[in-house]
């Protein structure tokens, strides 16, 4: 193994303030090798019901490498991933495709399949991983379209008819097709200007609150991550630096966490924050 002498401790560890039961997600002593190369060494992460927790890191810190590894896409070289306390790095094909019914992600560039109208991108898991009339499919496909924002006019429409805000919105009516408990998002608003970004954020708050959901996002983007975070978990050194909510991370003193939050991005961004705060605050 590699020597872990001179790797930074965790510096900060806080979990929700309610009491929120065992963790949805739980990782512990996870090692991830490509070669010689060692891209998370020792690392522990406890993600909870109902919460949003968003993963930050530097280049080549392995954020979506980790992100794949609780989908049970990818297994670590070491370690122990469990998801709803069934240990996935242990999980054989079938299990992994039982358990696949309580979770649904939405991957970057939204991943639609091209061949497939929106209809049936969104009814694809329904026909893959539950026996159900098309008749039942079609409510819920045209259910969940509503939940998104989507008329049934676009239902017979083709990805390539689509602009980039209303991909994302097909592939977050696909990532919720299941009803799932968990949600994953990589990078949910990359490539939409700020307007559509906005919206997206909003639709996201809107569905957390409503379905429960416990949500694991990756972003770089700081307006979306101090918009809709719970709480943030900072990969650095091979490992998660500091986990808890914003306000607490920020006060870590660490060279990555400084640069990352505290440059002038971060600040623009904790500025429109604040001012949207106040905002709801006064109409309220």
């Amino acid at each position: 193994m590699a020597d872990t002498k001179n790797r930074q401790p965790q510096r900060l560890n806080k979990r929700p303030e309610e009491d929120v039961g065992p963790p949805v997600v739980e990782i512990r002593k996870l090692w991830t090798r490509f070669g010689r190369t060692v891209v998370h060494q020792d690392l522990n992460l406890d993600i909870y019901a109902g919460e949003i927790l968003t993963i930050v890191g530097g280049s080549g810190t392995g954020k979506t490498v980790l992100l794949r590894q609780m989908l049970g896409l990818e297994r670590p070289s070491e370690g122990c991933v469990k998801v709803f306390g069934q240990d996935i790095t242990a999980a054989d094909a079938q299990q992994l495709q039982r358990m696949r019914n309580h979770w649904g992600m939405l991957f970057q560039q939204g991943a639609l399949y091209s061949a497939l109208t929106v209809f049936d991108n969104i009814a694809f898991p329904m026909r893959e991983l539950r026996s159900l009339p098309e008749d039942v499919i079609r409510d819920a496909v045209l259910l969940k379209m509503d939940m998104v924002g989507l008329g049934p006019e676009h239902a017979n429409k083709m990805p390539s008819d689509l602009s980039g805000g209303m991909i994302k919105r097909v592939a977050l009516a696909r990532a919720l097709a299941l009803e799932p408990q968990l949600l994953f998002l990589d990078e949910p608003t990359a490539g939409l200007d700020p307007d559509l970004s906005d919206s997206f954020v909003a639709l996201i708050q809107t569905l957390h609150s409503e379905l429960k959901l416990t949500v694991v996002m990756v972003t770089h983007d700081l307006d979306t991550l101090f918009a809709l975070s719970s709480r943030i978990a900072v990969l650095a050194e091979k490992h998660v630096l500091a986990v808890g909510p914003a306000c607490d991370v920020l006060r870590v003193q660490h060279p990555f966490i400084k640069h990352f939050f505290l440059g002038p991005r971060g600040q623009r961004a904790l500025e429109v924050l604040e001012e949207r705060q106040a905002q709801n605050d006064s109409e309220d």
